[in-house]
């Protein structure tokens, strides 16, 4: 089953400010959120229904899984130092 990829207008103004080899790594793990939507070394956030974390490198993609509409939302990407604390308040 393919998951629909729904990405916040921050998020990808989170993306387009990485560094060339970052971006394309995130980019690359996001894509992969549509068909694997829990894939190893996957994080349950606390305080949030479905939402989850993927590390890659220094980064972090945070996201949620609406089951019933078949969607991966992702809510922000960030660096490690800041992630939790800048966006954990998005919606």
């Amino acid at each position: 089953m393919t998951y629909k990829l729904l990405i916040h207008a921050k998020a990808v103004k989170e993306i387009e400010k990485l560094d060339e080899q970052a971006r394309e790594s995130v980019k690359d793990a996001i894509s992969g959120l549509a068909s694997q939507p829990l894939p190893l070394g996957v994080a349950k956030l606390n305080g949030r229904t479905n939402a989850y974390r993927i590390r890659i490198g220094d980064y972090r993609i945070l996201y949620e899984i609406h089951a019933t509409e078949i969607v991966v939302y992702v809510f922000g990407v960030a660096h490690r130092k800041e992630v939790y604390l800048r966006l954990l308040r998005r919606r």
